[in-house]
């Protein structure tokens, strides 16, 4: 806080307005995650004081803004528009997001007041600030902001009304609607910022794909092996893939009719899963290269799951460890490698024993690593199918592993087909 204020005092000082005005536009921003010095550029545009822009709106195509615009005037067609609230200021405030429209593109919109317009509307807009989000420029529509029906349709060639597939949805899309099958549910409670709340989460399906969904404001129709239609719904990055979240403005209208779904994942070579830069569900093919050190029969922190060494958490400290099976697996295509984490059910599959079997081995040989041992000679150099959840990060690809069968095929053919698929 300290930061913020330090930083409207030296912004209300250059720009000549108040401290107060300045830090409330500065907080605007940051209530978006946008850093600190960004928002300050961004502040410093709006009230004239340079960064690449003009204080006078400009009529552009949607093709043609940038950040380099402080604010513009438009002609577009409402898209989506969904509703959620936000805390702002301390306190609770409404807001109307989504997408817009032209012959030349596309923008996503956060409106701070209810304009009037729905999905479908051509209308006009003026002087609507331009921020950047996600790398991209976005409309920012405020109290100076007016909006009034076009005398003509914009034609654009984007669906109107927000109606999507699972596998359509990126992080970032708002106003959203999806028909699925609640596959999971769980009910859990967090630490929230009004203190603990209750929330929903599982994974949702359709003929498309799978994704996981957390419900802010737990729904009574969300329920395992349910089919509904889920009206305005908003989609975040989850572990490098989108996932759907709903708010209390969300609805769930229960379907007489089944859903489609799809009981299969998409089969990509390890580059293309990797250069997703995540997903939920994605099944490969690939040899083991190696069973890297930490697998086999391990402890854990019985406070939070960790890994531990020597009876050390990283988070709770000298802890009494509980024992657990895992392989963490080098996969190999030909095309990429990912570490493939695998739990301890799979891994007493793969063993051929549970955790008091891999006890009583180390005891004979008096190494806990007999257990690691035994696992390569069963899995490195051979090929298997693998299922499950992929995250990319800074320490690379890892895989989440829900299936693992041995494969007939060939990982190198497998992949190089499914590459010539992707290019073609």
């Amino acid at each position: 806080m300290m930061d913020v204020d330090n930083k409207a005092e030296e912004l209300a000082s250059a720009l000549g307005v108040t401290k107060q005005e300045v830090k409330a536009d500065l907080e605007s921003l940051l209530e978006f995650d946008v850093p600190l010095e960004e928002a300050a550029q961004s502040v410093r545009r709006k009230h004239g004081g340079g960064g690449g822009g003009s204080s006078t709106p400009e009529t552009l195509d949607l093709a043609g803004i940038s950040t380099a615009q402080d604010s513009v005037n438009v002609t577009v067609r409402v898209l989506t528009q969904g509703t959620r609230t936000i805390r702002y200021q301390g306190e609770d405030v409404t807001i109307r997001e989504g997408k817009l429209a032209d012959s030349s593109g596309t923008i996503s919109y956060t409106a701070w007041q209810d304009f009037g317009f729905e999905p479908g509307d051509s209308i006009v807009i003026g002087n609507a600030g331009v921020r950047e989000w996600d790398g991209r420029p976005e409309l920012n529509l405020g109290q100076s902001t007016t909006v009034s029906m076009a005398d003509d349709t914009v034609a654009v060639d984007q669906a109107i009304g927000g109606d999507s597939d699972l596998i359509d949805l990126e992080p970032g899309d708002r106003g959203r609607n999806v028909g699925v099958r609640i596959q999971e549910v769980d009910s859990r409670t967090i630490d929230g910022r009004d203190g603990e709340t209750t929330i929903l989460s599982g994974v949702l399906a359709d003929e498309t794909a799978r994704l996981p969904f957390t419900d802010w404001d737990p729904h009574p129709d969300l329920e395992a092996g349910g089919d509904c239609r889920i009206k305005d719904v908003y989609i975040r990055e989850f572990r490098g893939s989108p996932s759907v979240n709903l708010s209390e403005f969300s609805t769930v209208e229960p379907l007489a009719e089944p859903v489609d779904v799809t009981d299969s994942a998409p089969q990509l070579s390890l580059a293309e899963a990797v250069d997703s830069g995540g997903l939920f569900d994605v099944e490969v093919v690939g040899n083991v290269l190696e069973v890297r050190d930490g697998s086999g029969l391990i402890e854990r922190c019985p406070d939070c799951g960790r890994v531990i060494q020597n009876n050390q958490c990283r988070t709770h400290g000298e802890v009494d460890g509980e024992d657990d099976l895992r392989i963490k697996a080098i996969i190999d295509d030909g095309t990429d490698t990912v570490t493939a984490i695998i739990g301890s059910e799979l891994t007493e599959e793969i063993y051929g024993g549970d955790v008091s079997d891999a006890k009583e081995a180390a005891r004979d040989a008096m190494d806990k690593e007999v257990v690691a041992e035994t696992i390569r000679e069963r899995l490195v150099g051979n090929a298997y199918r693998v299922r499950g959840s992929l995250s990319v990060d800074e320490y690379g690809p890892n895989l989440n592993v829900e299936s693992f069968e041995e494969a007939d095929e060939d990982p190198a053919a497998l992949a190089t087909a499914a590459l010539g698929e992707v290019r073609q």
